[in-house]
């Protein structure tokens, strides 16, 4: 359930039983109009690169000029786990894009999921994710604040 208020946000988190209310002018981290450029980026199948973690991931928006949000397309071939792993200082977000698996989030239990499912991962949360299906699990990885190398930690 996700409900905005004009100038209180205020989402509840069922997997985790409780709800935060942010302060916000309508643009994350300070940001407004005229400090973001519109434009449309278009997905390229080239870009995308096999991991270390067992999946295949194609970063989308992921630089500098961002800093507050990265999103990846992440793909995982049926019958593979990742390898367990947890993000310092970043919290996750698994959009399902495509497929079925079953998601491993250390403090829930593990659960099926499927096409439009979402995951929420808080930082330092040990996690991993296994394409139970016979065709690619596709999904989205939305990260806050950005992705970056750095606060990958393997667990593997």
């Amino acid at each position: 359930m996700f409900i905005a208020h004009t100038r209180m946000t205020t989402c509840f988190f069922p997997t985790l039983g409780k709800t935060e209310r942010k302060r916000s002018n309508g643009w994350k981290n300070g940001l407004d109009k005229d400090s973001m450029k519109a434009d449309v980026l278009k997905f390229d199948p080239a870009a995308e690169v096999d991991t270390p973690e067992r999946c295949f991931i194609t970063e989308l928006v992921n630089d500098e000029s961002s800093p507050e949000l990265s999103i990846a397309r992440a793909r995982v071939e049926p019958g593979v786990t990742t390898a367990w792993h947890k993000l310092i200082g970043t919290t996750e977000r698994y959009l399902i894009v495509s497929g079925t698996g079953r998601m491993e989030v250390e403090g829930i239990t593990a659960q099926d999921i499927s096409e439009s499912d979402v995951v929420l991962i808080p930082p330092g949360t040990p996690q991993r994710i296994t394409n139970t299906g016979s065709e690619d699990l596709v999904f989205f990885a939305v990260c806050t604040p950005r992705f970056t190398p750095e606060c990958y930690l393997g667990l593997e």
